[in-house]
């Protein structure tokens, strides 16, 4: 790719880019949120067409006239979002839209099944995954494995990842690590793009860094640090990402007494069970897990989001509660930053200012009438209050990049006024910069007194924001820590199944 520029209404999105990648190499695409990496890859898949610039595939000049043409190119793109279908088996999903027939145009399920598992048996997958298997019976890891085998029977030679791993477990990531190294060595040439650095070292030849639009640095990646990368990300320093600062918690805003949440197969099986804790104003409490442990069951059963499955007491400000909804618990003065971004938290039909202003519509009726005015002022306050990069308060949210929709749930919450908000893994899948101001408004909402209880699967970021940690393995509360005493060794053995358990 040379030269490739890109402009939407209000946005050089990219500026003069260009990008090399060779047959097996393994080559990350890193930048904030906004950079223009997911831009540069839709380029290369056909999606958009650049303003300037030329792909080039070995070689051959190449302009697409949409997806189909990159694919035939020999193109493949792994969204964030896998495009599979759970209902269906392995191998209806890796046919799917280009299903074999016979010669009378009957779909001919015995040759699928065929050519499936020679596309699991490149991958040293056959023995795992029968082409039988329903697709929703298996990991979310394995799901990936089989997006990456759809792009194969395509007959790809460039294959986009897009943050892989954002949802998969250790194990998980590991597994797929050999899978595209196992594709690298196949002569197929992988961009991976990741917020996730230690990744990067782990598996690239090659780094490429993109910053507001334009090419910031690209080189080996045996000649890169890790503070290299993120200064020509953001044009600052390592440093200055994690400040953490103790703060001088206040009086008790929330407690709970025996949390119990019902759940799994048939709802017969504990997600949690008898946890007990309590939140100070101004103070940031972290919970700490694995996957699977509770966390974000324990804030969704307190939150009222998990129905009538919830059991023990609820005290806010010392008085005890019944929440029964969502909508209960934010009148009471509980918000919830869920960890579902794109699902959840944001809401796609509307524009900046209507996610924005709607938890708290109300306050901008005037005489039984919605005040579009007063509702665009509070949106503009909000756009300047939060740093938003938005071009104008009637943008669509899907047009934002990750960090500045988190950063609009977030203004969106403070518009309730809340006296407690739960984060569940407020920086997933945005970048260094953007974690930076969130975690700066974290630090800055607690020393405004607010409750605030973390929920993040970054331990060195959980320890640096909390200020005491409490761990959960199996649905149980094992540890709890205070700032001081908190270390990544003790929290990983109150996680881990058979550690150390919590003195009662």
């Amino acid at each position: 790719m040379e030269g490739i520029s890109k402009a939407f209404p209000g946005v050089q999105a990219l500026d003069k880019v260009s990008f090399r990648l060779r047959a097996g190499e393994i080559h990350a695409l890193v930048g904030e949120n906004g950079a223009g990496k997911s831009t540069l890859m839709k380029i290369l898949g056909g999606i958009h067409r650049p303003d300037e610039g030329t792909v080039r595939i070995v070689g051959k000049p190449c302009s697409f006239q949409g997806p189909r043409e990159a694919e035939a190119a020999g193109v493949a793109l792994i969204h964030q979002e896998l495009s599979l279908f759970p209902e269906l088996s392995v191998s209806d999903n890796l046919f799917l839209g280009r299903e074999i027939t016979g010669p009378l145009g009957i779909l001919d399920k015995g040759a699928m099944r065929k050519k499936a598992k020679a596309l699991l048996a490149r991958l040293d997958l056959d023995k795992e995954i029968s082409p039988e298997t329903r697709l929703g019976d298996l990991s979310l890891g394995r799901r990936q494995e089989i997006e990456i085998l759809k792009a194969l029977g395509l007959e790809a030679r460039i294959l986009v990842m897009d943050e892989p791993t954002s949802a998969l477990s250790d194990t998980e990531v590991e597994r797929l690590f050999a899978v595209v190294r196992r594709l690298a060595d196949q002569g197929v040439g992988v961009i991976y793009i990741s917020h996730r650095l230690d990744e990067i070292f782990q598996l690239c030849r090659q780094v490429t860094v993109l910053r507001d639009g334009k090419l910031a640095g690209t080189g080996p990646i045996e000649e890169m640090d890790r503070a290299g990368i993120i200064r020509m990300m953001v044009g600052r320093e390592a440093g200055e990402y994690f400040r953490p600062t103790p703060h001088r918690p206040g009086r008790e805003v929330l407690r709970v007494e025996g949390a119990c949440l019902e759940g799994g197969a048939g709802g017969r099986r504990r997600l949690v069970e008898d946890v007990s804790f309590s939140v100070r104003a101004g103070e940031v409490v972290g919970l700490a897990g694995l996957l699977g442990a509770g966390r974000t069951e324990l804030l969704e059963g307190i939150f009222g989001a998990r129905g009538g499955r919830f059991r023990g007491k609820v005290f806010l400000e010392g008085k005890p509660v019944t929440i029964s909804s969502p909508r209960e618990a934010r009148a009471k003065g509980l918000a919830l930053v869920t960890e579902d971004r794109a699902g959840l938290g944001i809401f796609p039909d509307f524009d900046v200012t209507r996610n924005l202003t709607i938890s708290s519509l109300s306050r901008f009726v005037r005489g039984g009438i919605l005040r579009k005015s007063l509702e665009r002022r509070a949106a503009l306050e909000a756009v300047e209050e939060w740093n938003l990069r938005v071009p104008s308060p009637e943008t669509p949210i899907t047009a934002l990049s990750g960090g500045n929709q988190q950063k609009i749930i977030l203004a969106r919450w403070m518009l309730t006024e809340p006296k407690v908000i739960f984060l569940d893994e407020p920086t997933r899948g945005i970048d260094v910069g953007a974690k930076a101001e969130i975690y700066k408004r974290i630090d800055d909402l607690a020393r405004r007194g607010l409750g605030i209880v973390v929920v993040s699967s970054e331990l060195p970021e959980l320890l640096a924001l909390a200020d005491r940690v409490l761990v959960l393995c199996e649905g149980r509360l094992t540890a709890a820590f205070d700032r001081e005493e908190a270390s990544p060794e003790k929290v990983m053995a109150a996680a881990a199944p058979g550690g150390m358990e919590m003195e009662t």
